[in-house]
């Protein structure tokens, strides 16, 4: 694994804890463009069919937890 995978799986797991202080960390450590792109897929993940239901149920608590960041 190179430091780019490694790094982005790190991301991930972050943004897909289910915990609050994780989920903060990890997106913090996005810049802008990034933060976006994962926004949008975490909103397709929690709509879509397709997705194994804890993987939506973590997307939605990821997405509560960056609503809240957005409106700090």
């Amino acid at each position: 694994m190179n430091d780019q995978d490694s790094y982005l799986e790190q991301i991930w797991d972050g943004i897909l804890s289910r915990e609050e202080a994780r989920i903060r960390s990890a997106f913090h450590m996005l810049d802008q463009s990034s933060r976006e792109v994962v926004f949008q897929h975490l909103q397709k993940m929690s709509r879509e069919d397709g997705w194994h239901p804890e993987q939506v149920n973590s997307a939605r608590i990821a997405l509560d937890v960056i609503h809240k960041i957005m409106s700090e």
